[in-house]
């Protein structure tokens, strides 16, 4: 970015967590953009009180002269998450999008907060080998290409948090950061990611020190716990026969879930920036969710449906990571998997045991499934001697190419 680029810049919004990174580009954007005005932006995504106490006042202590911290949980998980999990989008077969689900949201309301106190650029702290560079900065492409972009990891010259540390030290600022931190994580009210220390070597099983939402697999009750779930449109309504908004269902999901060891992953993904990278992800409501609609699917989809179901879903997955949701292909997706989920309606009794969500009952209004045609027992609806016709029909090309043959 030229001089003169830089000397325009009179006011940034950052998107600011209060970490080591976003700590240090306070003050680095102060003395990079000829002392500019910087507004810190939080999402509050379902992170954890935790991470938001003391916000306020700390991005004010490094140099910003505002935070607005925004809550954007019950419009994440009926926005977002919800029309997501609809289409069946799973990452490479494992990965279920936490990540990626929340950037489009925080992304928005970041450019939401520019606009409302009239900036010109917008700031975040992603990594130049990462995903979320891509993804932030697809949205604002899409939704405020006018704004300026900065991402400090690509301009600055420091390496390590060694030198974050280093740099916040010579300006008296205060951290709670340390040098021997050992995990990059990352939560929302979906999930938690966990990168770095051991994991960077895939021979090493993850230790107990990287699981921080679930109990252990080995270490959950020996008593298995049952969680009954409506669902309606391809939606969470209802669990234990209790109505609840989307953010509150899947908290009471991941409360019960992760008691019992239910959402480990532990993948080598393909990142959208070429490198691979190993990550341990718990999802555990979100698992109990995933497994309640692909139950209720089982009996109201017919084969054809249910295949393009999962060519959407497949595309869908694709399409999160990769940081495309404010596109026409987006839209497309989702409208293609609504006109499904309006028949996906029913309730499911899911099992909850030592690490695995196994649906153990499942009936729905729509169902397509008839014990009467199914049974091996003695049935008056269904002719056997009607498949005759119809297998001789359905091999007829292949019939044909044998006979050719000869």
């Amino acid at each position: 970015m030229s001089i003169e680029t830089q000397t325009s810049i009179k006011k940034v919004v950052l998107a600011y967590s209060g970490g080591l990174d976003t700590s240090a580009i306070i003050p680095w954007l102060k003395e990079t953009y000829d002392n500019c005005e910087i507004i810190a932006f939080c999402a509050d995504v379902g992170q954890g009180a935790e991470e938001l106490e003391g916000l306020h006042e700390k991005a004010i202590e490094s140099g910003a002269s505002e935070c607005y911290i925004v809550d954007l949980k019950e419009e994440l998980v009926a926005d977002y998450i919800y029309p997501t999990i609809a289409t069946g989008a799973i990452y490479e077969g494992t990965y279920l999008l936490g990540t990626s689900m929340a950037r489009p949201i925080i992304a928005k309301a970041q450019v939401e907060v520019a606009r409302k106190v009239g900036a010109d650029a917008v700031c975040h702290g992603c990594t130049g080998k990462g995903n979320d560079q891509v993804r932030f900065e697809g949205c604002f492409a899409a939704l405020a290409p006018d704004l300026k972009v900065i991402a400090p990891w690509r301009e600055w010259s420091m390496v390590s948090r060694e030198d974050l540390l280093d740099y916040l030290a010579e300006r008296n600022i205060e951290t709670t950061a340390s040098a021997t931190k050992i995990y990059s994580r990352d939560a929302n009210a979906w999930h938690i990611s966990h990168e770095g220390g051991e994991l960077e070597d895939p021979w090493n099983e993850p230790s107990k020190e990287v699981w921080t939402m679930t109990v252990a697999p080995e270490d959950a009750p020996n008593t298995p716990e049952y969680v009954a779930l409506n669902i309606e449109n391809g939606r969470v309504t209802h669990v234990d026969g209790v109505a609840l908004s989307p953010y509150a269902a899947l908290m009471q999901l991941n409360e019960l879930a992760a008691a019992h060891g239910v959402g480990r992953i532990d993948i080598t993904e393909n990142r959208l920036v070429g490198m691979k990278s190993r990550g341990c992800y718990e999802t555990p409501g979100g698992t109990v969710m995933f497994a309640g609609l692909r139950a209720i699917e089982e009996l109201v989809l017919d084969k054809t449906s249910r295949e393009w179901r999962e060519q959407v879903g497949a595309q869908m997955a694709h399409l999160v990571y990769d940081g495309r949701w404010f596109t026409p292909l987006c839209n497309s997706l989702i409208a293609a998997s609504e006109a499904l989920a309006g028949l996906v309606n029913g309730e499911v009794v899911v099992k909850l045991y030592k690490g695995q969500a196994s649906v153990v009952k499942k009936r729905s209004p729509n169902s397509l499934y008839s014990e009467e045609f199914a049974t091996f027992g003695d049935d008056n609806v269904y002719d056997q001697k009607d498949a005759e016709g119809f297998i001789r029909l359905y091999s007829l090309s292949s019939r044909i190419r044998a006979l050719n043959s000869k």
